[in-house]
């Protein structure tokens, strides 16, 4: 099988955008379609509560016709417009899908940030973990996250094999990012966060990209918009990821990062399944 992970930043946007930026969205999205992936998750897709409007399910379904989708937003108590995630599936697959909450700080359970899909053999989670912010200003919300999330997973390995994807917010190791010496106190490479993770992978869990590629260094998912070189420079982020259950780690065949052209912030991720 095969699985992509995105965060798109902002679904509606590449949908219907005008903007130049969304037209170069709208090319990474002809790059995943050409994929043909069984599942594609999609992270920070910024809906409304009550989803899609008309204009944009046909866009979606123009680009993924193949495809059925399910969805959560954010929702009262939290922000509107924000957060928020989205898994689409081929047609003829059969799925049970979750939208867990797992006893995160308030308001987390509630900006749309897990899906769970049952796809029989092995469940499908992806997840849009919140950022410490500012300042570090949700570090300690996120560290309580990161614990029940971890917790949550665990609890899916003990029944079947996990495959878990999207935007952790986290470089784990030192060549997860460009400049590491600059950024200990950088939201995403907090000692907290790395040791979250960490906590996280001790469950039970593979880094599928170290599994495959060891310790090349220089490859990332994430490059700053605000910073006009990042790119050019390839001055990025590993801060994505596909985990899966250590005992079926060994059935990845593929693990990698997709081209998403000029455009930065992240890119997507792809992951095969023997």
């Amino acid at each position: 099988m095969k699985f992509i992970s995105w965060n798109i930043d902002s679904l509606n946007a590449a949908l219907t955008g005008t903007s130049a930026r969304a037209e170069l969205t709208r090319q990474v999205l002809d790059t995943i379609a050409s994929e043909d992936a069984d599942v594609i998750a999609i992270q920070e897709t910024k809906l409304p509560a009550t989803g899609m409007n008309k204009k944009q399910t046909a866009a979606l379904a123009e680009l993924f016709p193949d495809y059925e989708n399910v969805w959560v937003s954010s929702h009262e108590p939290a922000r509107k417009g924000y957060a928020g995630t989205m898994a689409l599936y081929k047609k003829g697959i059969e799925v049970s899908a979750d939208f867990p909450s797992i006893g995160a700080p308030e308001p987390m359970d509630d900006e749309g940030r897990l899906i769970t899909l049952d796809l029989g053999e092995l469940y499908f989670n992806l997840v849009y973990t919140p950022n410490s912010g500012d300042g570090l200003r949700r570090l300690d919300e996120r560290q309580l996250w990161d614990a029940r999330y971890a917790d949550y997973l665990a609890e899916l390995d003990a029944q079947k094999p996990v495959i878990a994807c999207g935007d952790y917010n986290v470089a784990h190791e030192e060549i997860d990012l460009a400049h590491p010496e600059s950024n200990h106190m950088s939201a995403g490479f907090t000692d907290e966060e790395r040791q979250g993770f960490t906590k996280l992978l001790a469950k039970g869990f593979t880094d599928s990209f170290r599994h495959v590629h060891g310790d090349v260094e220089g490859v990332y998912s994430w490059w700053a918009q605000r910073v006009r070189t990042s790119k050019i420079n390839n001055s990025g982020w590993r801060i994505d990821y596909f985990i899966v259950s250590d005992r079926i780690a060994d059935r990845v065949t593929r693990s990698e990062m997709l081209d998403s052209g000029e455009r930065k912030d992240h890119c997507p991720l792809v992951l095969e399944l023997a």
